[in-house]
């Protein structure tokens, strides 16, 4: 492992590293039981059942950053549990699918863990709302609202729902796909909407919030277009077109996206323009409607030219090579292999074997200036790059996007 911040490309090198990697963070995940710390659990310290740290909100938002930023993981000592959280048994599934529909040695064992995936996420959805919806296990407070633990929103949803999708496409799970059908009420019924011009609107994140988040929006879209494609309900396709039509418009002119609108947010960085990306060439697939094909390919410009080093290794900001996230770099191999760029996912591959990942297997949070942060995050990092180096085996081996 290395310990000091080295941006050099490893170039292209046999795809049995990638196997071998796979093959150690999936032992590290089964072994943690798809438990994990996260970088933003902070608040589940039994100190904050204390009076005064319960109720404020700068302190809540404070320690939540400060834990985030630290280079040492001080959870053990502030009593945090490792979580057990939707977003990471999703990310597990979805690696499972496709590594069941890989040319693999142990294709019955991923079929039964992705069974055995969809259960939990059936288990895990949270209850009381119009259709099925999930929401991480740890209480979040951030500038714009407070978020008990459970609480469902659109980002969270979005990414259990695609990973379902996943499994039907890849291995027919029809339990997965009903999960799906059951979310879009969640979507339909219980998010706001915020009106744009014409019949186009921007979801909520969560029930009753007001923020206009591009990529959580895009997701409701994505799962509204995988159930019509399936299933042909208009109204689906409807809200999907509005919502992707509200993003159509807020797209820069060099083919970026904010973060948000209407607020301080308007930065872009790395893995929420991926986000965007494969939502909007997801619904393009879903819907038949090659009218976003110009936005698609505008922003993929922009996404390519301006988050990768010449070396593949992935940019937080377009102007600045650091932090390497580990979101960043597992969003990207999904994202680079969605667009057939898979060259460019391998070397990326490689570089974070050789760069991120971890004696035991796990994959480490971030590479800084100062150095590599180790903290194993299961959500953020492990379980994500489990996902990424499946869909890059899949992708050698030729496997197509499921939608």
């Amino acid at each position: 492992m290395r310990e000091q911040a080295d941006l050099t490309g490893t170039g292209d090198r046999p795809d049995a590293e990638v196997r071998q990697s796979l093959a150690r963070v999936e032992s590290y995940v089964v072994e943690e039981r798809f438990r994990g710390w996260d970088p933003y659990d902070a608040l589940t310290s039994p100190l904050f059942g204390l009076p005064v740290l319960r109720s404020s909100k700068w302190i809540r938002i404070a320690a939540t950053q400060a834990l985030k930023r630290s280079r040492y993981n001080l959870r053990p000592l502030l009593g945090i549990r490792k979580g057990y959280n939707p977003v990471t048994v999703a990310l597990i599934l979805e690696a499972s699918a496709y590594r069941a529909a890989t040319q693999s040695d142990d294709e019955v064992g991923h079929r039964q863990r992705a069974e055995y995936c969809v259960a939990e996420l059936a288990r895990l959805q949270t209850p009381g709302f119009s259709g099925a919806c999930w929401g991480y296990d740890f209480d979040w407070e951030a500038r714009y609202g407070r978020l008990p633990a459970g609480t469902p929103t659109i980002v969270a949803t979005g990414l259990v729902t695609n990973a379902l999708f996943a499994a039907y496409r890849l291995l027919g799970l029809d339990e997965a796909l009903q999960l799906c059908e059951r979310a879009t009420g969640f979507v339909l019924n219980d998010l706001p909407r915020h009106p744009g011009d014409g019949d186009s609107f921007c979801w909520g994140y969560y029930p009753g919030d007001r923020q206009r988040v591009l990529n959580a929006t895009m997701k409701g879209a994505r799962l509204c277009a995988q159930v019509y494609s399936i299933t042909n309900d208009e109204e689906l396709r409807r809200a999907a077109a509005a919502t992707t039509s509200y993003v159509r418009q807020r797209q820069h002119e060099d083919g970026s996206w904010p973060y948000a609108v209407g607020d301080t947010r308007s930065w872009a960085d790395n893995f929420h323009t991926a986000y965007v990306l494969d939502a909007f060439d997801t619904y393009r697939r879903a819907t038949k409607d090659d009218d976003v094909e110009p936005t698609i390919q505008k922003g993929w410009k922009f996404y390519r030219t301006s988050f990768f080093t010449s070396e593949c290794v992935p940019k937080y900001y377009p102007d600045s090579s650091f932090p390497v996230d580990a979101t960043a770099c597992a969003q990207s191999l999904l994202t680079l292999c969605r667009f057939d760029d898979v060259e460019a996912a391998n070397r990326l591959a490689h570089w974070t074997i050789a760069n991120l990942q971890c004696a035991d297997g796990h994959f480490a949070y971030q590479l800084r200036r100062r150095g590599l942060v180790k903290i194993p995050y299961m959500r953020w990092s492990s379980a994500y790059f489990y996902l990424g180096l499946s869909r890059l085996e899949h992708a050698l081996q030729g496997g197509e996007v499921p939608a």
